[in-house]
């Protein structure tokens, strides 16, 4: 069944909540990527929503010229708007790719890609509706993941319901691959990896200072969510490795707008390692208050920095951090539509004139599985889909992507950057790295 592109437009804009936005705003304000009247939208919504639902909108016409629809309810607005905005030009860019090459090939027919977009306004409950009419409403049978961990959780239950197969790239608690879901599949690590290798580089350049890894203490801030708690539970288990101890153990506000309490007792009790998950708005505060406040470290070990853009933002004040990340654009990997990771980093960074994050760059790889999968598959049937999902085993720009039978990725590892003369440089691991660790770091007062 072939649909109206003018139907298909007034279908990614139903529901949204048009009288909320300020006069002029534009289309990446609004999540979508056409302007219509709102009048002829819901309009033509209406008239087309039931068949639309049991039909192709989100399957695409059955012949050359047709459309796979994706679903996403992403964050463009409220406290991970940051983080947001990467994601969705991470799948922006991979399908414009995508139809550059020619679309996708199902079962010897060729269709273009595209995302049906809603802002979740950083909020679990917004997310959950909005992927409810995403499926019910606007027929999509695919869809990509929001960002956050919370988020996350919260919509697994909505594609788990609806038999949706969902491949997310930015919900990284391991708690998402504990309940049995069929249809949630991730290309990241879980977020109890993300910095335990900190915690290791540190251990191995005390040993090299002649001293027991023992002796070191840690201060945790972090936001209170499932992705920092579970941040904070693999940093704990790798710490028990060494015999370290924890010294501060403190949680973050909710606004994440100060963290004067954690600094406090930073300062009274002198750990020698500070770890800070919050996300990308917590990175920009710690580096903001750390260096204000002139409180000193051996090791400040972050998540979300490169995302937060703290070299660009802070300057010399985000040296020596270390912070987690999920891919780099030094690593070896090359696929048939990017080419290398510095390809990708390349052609990011023309297109959008700011540097590439890690966030972006597997929520491109999530856009790739899925052209994958669909391939394979050689149907639109979102349970061969599925299965086929579950089958995965390739390599992209990202690097490996194969699911354990939980969902997760567990072809490939995280590694560890330290801000090293204004630069991202790869610390660990040792296959990856392209510098040395520094530590301890020098004090602000000795800082040049």
């Amino acid at each position: 069944m072939w649909m109206p592109s003018a139907a298909v437009r007034a279908m990614s804009l139903a529901g949204s909540e048009w009288d909320k936005l300020p006069p002029g705003a534009d289309s990446r304000t609004r999540g979508v990527s056409v302007a219509v009247d709102r009048k002829m939208a819901a309009s033509l919504a209406s008239g087309v929503a039931s068949l639309v639902a049991s039909t192709a909108l989100a399957a695409g016409a059955p012949g050359d010229g047709g459309t796979i629809a994706l679903g996403a309810a992403v964050s463009l607005t409220g406290k991970y708007s940051i983080d947001g905005q990467n994601t969705k030009e991470g799948y922006d860019l991979a399908v414009r790719r995508i139809n550059e090459l020619g679309g996708v090939n199902v079962g010897g027919r060729s269709y273009q890609l595209k995302i049906v977009y809603y802002d979740d306004e950083s909020t679990s409950a917004r997310a959950a509706q909005l992927v409810e009419r995403l499926v019910s409403q606007d027929g999509v049978q695919f869809l990509l993941g929001p960002y956050s961990s919370s988020i996350t959780k919260a919509i697994a239950p909505v594609t788990e319901k609806y038999k949706i197969p969902m491949i997310e790239a930015n919900g990284a608690d391991r708690s998402l691959f504990t309940n049995g879901y069929k249809y949630l599949f991730a290309v990241l690590n879980t977020s109890d990896h993300y910095l335990r290798s900190a915690i290791d580089v540190v251990a191995e350049q005390v040993r090299k200072l002649g001293k027991d890894p023992k002796s070191i203490k840690v201060g945790i801030a972090i936001e209170n969510d499932d992705f920092a708690a579970d941040v904070r539970a693999g940093v704990v288990e790798e710490m028990a490795r060494y015999g370290m101890s924890v010294v501060v153990d403190e949680k973050l506000p909710p606004e994440l707008n100060d963290m004067s309490s954690a600094l406090t007792k930073f300062r009274a009790l002198k750990p020698d390692v500070l770890i800070v998950s919050g996300h990308a708005k917590g990175a920009v505060l710690a580096i903001r208050q750390l260096s204000e406040q002139r409180v000193n470290f051996g090791a400040l070990a972050l998540t979300q920095c490169d995302a937060a853009q703290i070299v660009e933002q802070f300057g010399k004040a985000a040296e020596y951090a270390l912070c987690a990340t999920q891919w780099d654009r030094t690593l070896a990997y090359k696929d048939r539509w990017f080419g290398s990771a510095e390809d990708y980093a390349q052609r990011f960074e023309r297109e959008y004139k700011h540097t590439v994050t890690y966030g972006s760059a597997e929520s491109s790889a999530a856009v790739l599985t899925f052209v994958d999968a669909l391939e394979r598959a050689g149907s639109l049937d979102r349970e061969k889909v599925r299965d086929a999902i579950a089958r995965s085993d390739l390599i992209t720009f990202y690097g490996p992507v194969r699911f354990d039978s939980t969902g997760k990725n567990v072809g490939k590892s995280m590694a560890l950057y330290q801000v090293q003369g204004g630069k991202y440089r790869v610390v660990a691991p040792a296959q990856w790295a392209n510098a040395t660790v520094i530590y301890p770091a020098p004090e602000w007062d000795t800082r040049r």
